[in-house]
């Protein structure tokens, strides 16, 4: 059982013996791969190009271009939608307030400005310890209020680097 959702619009979706069943009924389409990202879809007589345009599994977001036109896809399979049931969606942990140092060392560089807006995985700066270079990411998204540290600065464990 998946969910998908497309510009606010959910479609149940279950595998079926013949296709899909999406919200209960019977899909049948023909599906040509073309190439990694490229599909030919043949469904009720008319024809399609559908492209994958962007994949960002993290989040399980897909953005498709289908003869030209462009759709955002959110996607759950069941265990998401039995955490969502249960209360324990994970979404509400995506937005960062700050970024406290792992360990004790010495910034050697800054990727970011204040200002900046941040997605998660992104690189925020680099913290020498024990001679070895450490690249600290965003664990989520956010836009830079402040830094708190400087090139060249030496921080102690658990100090606030850079606050959202």
């Amino acid at each position: 059982m998946y969910k998908a959702t497309v510009y606010n619009k959910t479609f149940d979706i279950e595998t079926a013996e013949a296709g899909f069943l999406v919200n209960g009924e019977n899909v049948a389409w023909d599906l040509v791969k073309i190439n990694d990202t490229t599909f030919h879809i043949l469904y009720q007589n008319k024809s399609y190009t559908a492209e994958l345009v962007k994949t960002d599994r993290e989040s399980k977001t897909f953005t498709f271009k289908i003869n030209g036109r462009t759709y955002p896809v959110t996607l759950k399979d069941k265990f998401d939608l039995l955490l969502e049931k249960m209360g324990l969606n994970n979404t509400a942990g995506s937005k960062v307030n700050n970024v406290k140092a792992p360990m004790p060392g010495l910034i050697v560089d800054l990727k970011i400005q204040v200002g900046d807006s941040v997605k998660q995985g992104d690189a925020l700066l680099i913290l020498e310890a024990m001679k070895m270079e450490n690249i600290l990411k965003s664990p989520g998204e956010g836009v830079v209020k402040n830094l708190k540290v400087k090139k060249g600065d030496s921080v102690e464990k658990g100090q606030v680097l850079v606050e959202f």
